[in-house]
């Protein structure tokens, strides 16, 4: 048994059209409804996730790399108001961990221990915290 294309055509178009309408329905009660809670929370891991890959590459690299960007001097600000010294960090050539130095009175100081990890705590916070208010 062969169908006519005509008739494979109409009904062809009469699902197309039952596709569109449960697409609107299913557009209205997103509307209406709101977003599931499901999809909310994995939106917020989601975002939460690129929040904290963008931090990690500003903390580690652009942050060390003088970059002129203007959500790093946002970071180097915040740090510099809420610390009241300067603060630089880079990566010495010859080791693969980064330095952190203070700058007090004209003189500059590397941070040792605790006070090293106080301050790359709080910059990891503040980039966090900026980075997730710049985000759309």
């Amino acid at each position: 048994m062969t169908a006519a294309p005509l008739h494979v055509r109409k009904m062809l178009r009469n699902y197309g059209k039952q596709i569109g309408i449960a697409r609107r329905i299913a557009r209205h009660r997103l509307a209406t409804l709101g977003v599931p809670e499901g999809e909310e929370a994995a939106r917020a891991a989601r975002r939460r996730v690129l929040v904290e890959q963008v931090a990690r590459e500003i903390v580690e690299n652009l942050l060390a790399a003088e970059s002129e960007n203007e959500v790093v001097g946002e970071i180097r600000l915040r740090l510099r108001e809420e610390l009241g010294v300067d603060v630089e960090v880079f990566y010495p050539p010859d080791e693969l961990g980064m330095k952190v130095f203070v700058s007090e009175e004209g003189m500059m100081r590397e941070a040792r221990n605790e006070e090293a990890q106080a301050i790359m705590s709080r910059l990891w916070e503040i980039a966090l915290e900026t980075v997730n208010d710049t985000m759309l």
